[in-house]
């Protein structure tokens, strides 16, 4: 009997399916741009119908997502591991903050088409973005929470140094801010940030916020 054309393929994980439709949809987006990235292509890359692909992505957006979510996790797992770090909570606030530009520059430098994506997601405040920016607000928020344990951070209010941070680190470690400075110099931004944060954390460790 012959399968019916949206049913999954049977003998394949779903997420196995998953990542390798989420592969195919990142290499058109860079080889033709996301405006130009559509789902049949994608399902004849994967030898599968277009009604298949919409059983586990329900709309192009919801692919296109994927391909942004896939690109931001490993950020995200880089950043755990420095918050995780047996390291002094101003080490570790600092290198968080460093590797987060400094991955974000690399994205956008290696990868232009899906970068791109991350930015329009980001402004359209989109759910795959959202959850990015909880992941990484939760990530400082507990090396802050450390230092102030540990007496490395000396805040006269919590939530007014998280929200300090967010605003000053906003000119480095947004995405839309990152494309606007394509063309400076990467070694002059990161002397520029290693500033700002020399500032941002002299400034908990003293209590001036």
């Amino acid at each position: 009997m012959a399968r019916h054309p949206s049913a999954k393929p049977q003998g394949i994980a779903p997420d196995r399916v998953d990542a390798r439709l989420i592969g195919i949809a990142t290499e058109h987006v860079r080889q033709f741009g996301a405006g130009k990235m559509t789902v049949v292509a994608v399902a004849e890359a994967a030898g599968m119908t277009h009604a298949n692909v919409y059983r586990y992505f329900p709309s192009k957006e919801a692919l296109v997502d994927a391909v942004v979510a896939e690109a931001l996790r490993p950020i995200e797992a880089v950043i755990a591991d420095v918050a995780s770090a047996p390291d002094p909570a101003d080490d570790k606030l600092e290198r968080l903050v460093l590797d987060l530009a400094r991955l974000y520059r690399t994205l956008m430098e290696q990868n232009a088409p899906v970068f791109q994506l991350f930015v329009t997601a980001t402004l359209e405040s989109r759910a795959v973005t959202r959850r990015h920016r909880g992941r990484v607000r939760m990530l400082v928020e507990r090396v802050v929470d450390e230092g102030i344990a540990t007496g490395a951070f000396e805040p006269r209010d919590r939530e007014g140094a998280l929200s300090f941070l967010t605003d000053v680190l906003y000119r480095f470690t947004h995405p839309s801010a990152i494309l606007a400075d394509t063309r400076v110099p990467r070694d002059v931004l990161d002397r520029r940030l290693a500033a700002v944060v020399r500032v941002a954390l002299r400034a908990l460790s003293v209590g001036l916020i």
